[in-house]
């Protein structure tokens, strides 16, 4: 899983995609010779840090974000949060800015009041309005991969991984999901007026909860924050049953993902979230089960296919 390695070491919070989306175009550009079609690559001006890979006659698009959560250093090295991230007084932090490198610390400071501002902890001020994401901690065992960033670069995997064999679809890398979103609905928007695609599949990492557990396969949400058409869930559904794949339904009340801001743009998009379970969730310590990942690789394979 050396190229999911790679993936996770590459800093890339949300707004600043810029490398990571330069690391998918190369990656792209060294390997498709060896897929089953060459892919048309969309990138640059009118998408922003978004990577597009249109193969064949396409029916079906594939979203997997490529931004992370992290920290924007404010005033005196405090911290501000990019998305969500758990914080926890010592989590290794690093990032760049006009002085060089930085290999920081979280630190928790609590108040009087009871209030916790974050900061990092430097010898010298660090630029205002750098980003500092997670220290790359990449750790595989027989039975799981633990790292930061599995969410969403596994996803980012999953697609370049089913993009070998790919004969129609189209592989959206979009950007700024962990912040609200952000291009998912200019995207959706140019598929559905160059190629009338009308349905999605959203590669992302979901959680381990009471009903979704590490080692049962790949999960397949029913909902979230948002609810996908079930006459669309009850096809894929169908389609894993056929294939055997091993997977488990999701049912939550909270969460969100590029289904949901597909769900809130203005353009008919069927979609459904499905996601490889992790633990501790976005911590420098996220983990999935390589059964999970295998399953995953296959259902995208298959839906692409059938779908």
């Amino acid at each position: 899983m050396q190229l999911l390695k790679e993936l996770i070491a590459i800093r890339g919070a949300s707004g600043d995609e810029g490398e990571i989306a330069a690391f998918i175009i190369n990656h792209v550009k060294n390997e498709m010779a060896n897929w089953e079609v060459q892919p048309t690559i969309l990138s640059g001006d009118g998408f922003q840090d978004a990577v597009v890979l249109v193969f064949g006659k396409p029916t079906t698009a594939v979203f997997a974000h490529t931004d992370s959560i992290g920290f924007t250093v404010g005033y005196d090295n405090n911290l501000i949060k990019i998305g969500g991230p758990q914080t926890i007084d010592g989590m290794e932090l690093v990032g760049s800015d006009s002085q060089g490198e930085i290999d920081t610390e979280l630190m928790l400071i609590e108040h009087e009041n009871e209030s916790i501002s974050l900061q990092c902890v430097n010898e010298r001020i660090i630029d205002r309005g750098t980003n500092l994401t997670f220290k790359p901690n990449f750790r595989e065992s027989d039975d799981f991969i633990q790292s930061p960033y599995m969410d969403n670069r596994l996803g980012v995997w999953v697609a370049l991984e089913i993009a070998k064999t790919l004969e129609n679809g189209v592989l959206v890398f979009s950007t700024y999901e962990e912040h609200g979103g952000g291009s998912v609905g200019f995207l959706g928007r140019y598929l559905y007026d160059n190629f009338n695609i009308r349905q999605a599949l959203i590669a992302d990492i979901t959680w381990v909860t009471d009903g979704v557990t590490h080692g049962k396969g790949v999960a397949i949400s029913m909902r979230d924050q948002g609810i996908p058409r079930r006459s669309y869930l009850n096809r894929i559904i169908a389609l894993a049953n056929k294939h055997e794949i091993d997977f488990q339904l999701e049912v939550e009340s909270a969460g969100g993902s590029d289904g949901t801001a597909l769900q809130k743009s203005d353009v008919p998009f069927d979609w459904c979230f499905i996601g490889a379970p992790e633990d501790n969730v976005h911590t420098p310590d996220e983990k999935v089960h390589k059964f999970d990942i295998a399953a995953m690789v296959k259902l995208y394979q298959v839906l692409m296919a059938e779908l």
